[in-house]
């Protein structure tokens, strides 16, 4: 009973930064995983881009609805995206978990940077 309430309310926290943000909700997720479910590296990442996808859908459908979606980026960055989604998951089970959390760790922390100095 309580891993359930753990999951609805990561399960909560999760998507409403991934609806707010528009994403982010992986930067959660993983570390959420790994703490409170005890998953191993490799699996809080592939478990995290399942989770995603279904969140990430379901806020590009209330975002069309109510706000302009600027289409040709959509498609440019989807034409540059998917090859590099599939050779970022092939990789994956490649690195270690030591250099998997130094490298996710070094993309939280620049963005954090360049979030809060504009």
């Amino acid at each position: 009973m309580k891993k359930t309430i753990i999951s609805a309310m990561v399960g909560s926290v999760v998507g409403f930064a991934n609806g707010l943000f528009g994403s982010g909700g992986g930067t959660l997720l993983v570390p959420a995983l790994q703490k409170y479910f005890d998953i191993e590296t490799h699996k809080s990442h592939a478990t995290a881009l399942s989770v995603i996808l279904p969140l990430s859908v379901l806020s590009v459908w209330v975002y069309i609805r109510g706000a302009e979606v600027n289409w040709s980026a959509v498609l440019w960055i989807t034409a540059g995206g998917v090859p590099g989604g599939f050779v970022g998951a092939l990789l994956l089970n490649k690195i270690s978990s030591k250099w998997l959390h130094r490298i996710f760790g070094a993309f939280m922390i620049t963005a954090a940077v360049r979030m809060i100095m504009g």
